[in-house]
């Protein structure tokens, strides 16, 4: 009987896939909800059977009920075919023909998402009022420059300053300022530039990244 090791191994890899997938469908479905994406409305399409008005992320939800489905079938697959009774069960043959609709389901998923991600339209006045009113993200960045030079009780300080409070450009600021007996001027002149807006790291370079990566493995397709 010939060993299923090669299949269990695809299914797998597949499941994991979906489930990052599945990752990706529930946090637009979020970002959805707060705002942060509008979608384009198709003429016809039906958003709610009682609210007419509602535009519901329906294509990711399709994918992730779509991509459970997959790995339902896919991990009764991976954990079935390697085992067989003193290597000569035939349940393998029953089981495999339903390989087709793991694929299918997983397919039907992918071009779901793809069709939800074409009506995605950002919508940054919310994204940006949302980060305005949260200046508190900012202590992660304050404290590792904080630490750079030696500053006592970085994440202490921070703590006891944005913990459960509501923190404001005003107070971030000032804080900053607070920290000049302890930092040179350029650290305190660069914090001072920093915003919710515009902390965003190295994110820049590896969306590049990404995008060659993309590329070159197009162009091998």
């Amino acid at each position: 009987i010939e060993p299923h090791d090669y299949m269990a191994e695809v299914f797998q890899a597949v499941m994991r896939f979906n489930n990052i997938l599945i990752d990706f469908d529930r946090d637009i479905w979020a970002y959805v909800a707060m705002k942060y994406f509008k979608q384009r409305t198709v003429e016809g399409e039906v958003g709610s059977s009682t609210m007419p008005h509602k535009v519901n992320p329906i294509d990711f939800e399709n994918s992730e009920g779509n991509l459970g489905v997959a790995n339902a079938l896919m991990d009764h697959l991976a954990n079935k075919l390697p085992i067989s009774r003193w290597q000569r069960d035939l349940t393998d043959s029953t089981v495999i023909r339903n390989l087709g609709s793991g694929f299918a389901q997983s397919v039907l998923a992918y071009t779901s998402t793809l069709k939800g991600i074409s009506k995605l339209m950002p919508d940054e006045a919310a994204m940006y009022a949302d980060l305005d009113t949260n200046w508190e993200v900012l202590a992660e960045p304050i404290q590792t420059v904080m630490r750079r030079y030696n500053v006592s009780e970085p994440y202490e300080k921070l703590k006891a300053f944005t913990r459960g409070q509501r923190v404001t450009k005003e107070s971030m600021q000032n804080f900053v300022q607070g920290l000049a007996s302890e930092m040179p001027e350029e650290a305190i002149h660069e914090l001072m530039q920093l915003t919710p807006m515009n902390y965003i790291g190295n994110a820049v370079q590896q969306t590049k990244n990404l995008r060659a990566a993309m590329d070159d493995v197009q162009k091998t397709l």
